[in-house]
């Protein structure tokens, strides 16, 4: 489609699973909210994290990116947001504690009662307002994209969603069975408590790494 061979979609495609199986953090956040929180809040978040490439994916066809990318001010200002808001999901985590979930007696597994539109959200806005991932589109996509095709913007679209797409699929695997995991680590007293601990201090811990990272 616009010109892409199968061989630069194959390669994309490959390159593509790597980074996202490789250790980052939203696939951390998605493993450690699977297990704390269950599945459907690993494979929410992990959703809306997928559904946060598209807009960077956005973001760099338009251009968006490179400006980001030369605005020192710009890219300080949506960093220490992008990390704000990282440690503010650790800290209601930490609040939490076992009150947004239910153990279901006949499964043992955990239920959470958050909304799983709230959990798509929070992956979502976690990853769109990360500079660190814009920059990574921007550098990313134009590795495959065809020097001089009339249709590069679209290309870029293109292979954007397609990343979105497998993004979505592994994510939502790690989800599932971070769930199956947490479900079974949650048969011992007080281990909601301590999972949540552990998932607040992750984010937060990540927020911080944000924070304190240069362009």
């Amino acid at each position: 489609p616009f010109d892409l061979t199968l061989a630069q979609l194959a390669g994309f495609l490959l390159a593509a699973l790597l980074i996202t199986l490789a250790p980052g953090p939203d696939n951390l956040s998605v493993l450690s909210l699977g297990i704390a929180r269950g599945r459907r809040a690993g494979i929410g978040f992990g959703t809306g994290c997928a559904l946060g490439c598209l807009t960077h994916t956005l973001w760099a066809s338009l251009g968006v990116s490179a400006a980001l990318a030369a605005s020192p001010a710009a890219f300080a200002a949506l960093r220490m947001a992008g990390a704000a808001y990282l440690c503010w999901l650790g800290w209601q985590a930490l609040r939490a504690g076992g009150k947004e979930r239910r153990i279901d007696a006949a499964t043992t597994a955990g239920v959470d009662t958050t909304p799983l539109a709230v959990h798509l959200r929070r992956g979502f806005i976690a990853n769109a307002i990360n500079p660190k991932v814009a920059l990574f589109f921007l550098a990313f996509l134009p590795q495959f994209v065809a020097t001089g095709s009339p249709h590069a913007t679209a290309q870029s679209v293109v292979l954007g969603t397609l990343f979105a797409v497998q993004t979505m699929l592994v994510f939502g695997l790690i989800g599932w069975f971070a769930g199956h995991i947490g479900g079974w680590l949650r048969r011992s007293e007080g281990a909601d408590r301590w999972m949540n601990r552990a998932t607040g201090l992750l984010f937060i811990g990540l927020g911080l790494r944000l924070a304190t990272e240069t362009h």
